[in-house]
């Protein structure tokens, strides 16, 4: 996990549809509400640390009237924001796959083949 911490995600909130993200989060917010309210997800610390910074992301977005031909401060801002949640959710994807591989292997073996983190993800078994 101190190597999904180390990440130094550079996000480019040029190349990012802020709009679209903000609308999808704010659809996901009463799922996320749900996560947050489970006793059972509360007590994982990292877990909760992802909600929080997510919540917070998205309140960043919502915040502003118009997320075009934003100032530089507040894109540098809004990038560190979705580095910060891009990091914790690396952690956390990474907890899970930990997990699979060692209780559900065949489930590992689906998701080694075709997880984001490789140039091309195929479910073929070479």
């Amino acid at each position: 996990m101190a190597f999904a911490r180390a990440i130094e995600a550079e996000p480019s909130c040029h190349n990012i549809d802020l709009e679209e993200l903000k609308t999808f989060l704010i659809r996901k917010r009463q799922f996320l509400l749900a996560l947050l309210e489970n006793p059972n997800l509360l007590e994982r610390e990292r877990f909760t640390d992802l909600l929080w910074a997510t919540f917070h992301f998205t309140e960043e977005l919502e915040a502003r009237k118009s997320l075009t031909d934003l100032p530089e401060a507040d894109i540098r801002r809004i990038a560190g924001d979705i580095q910060r949640v891009y990091r914790h959710l690396i952690v956390e994807w990474l907890s899970y796959v930990e997990h699979l591989k060692s209780r559900y292997p065949y489930l590992f073996s689906l998701v080694a083949r075709m997880h984001p983190f490789q140039e091309c993800p195929s479910p073929v078994v070479v």
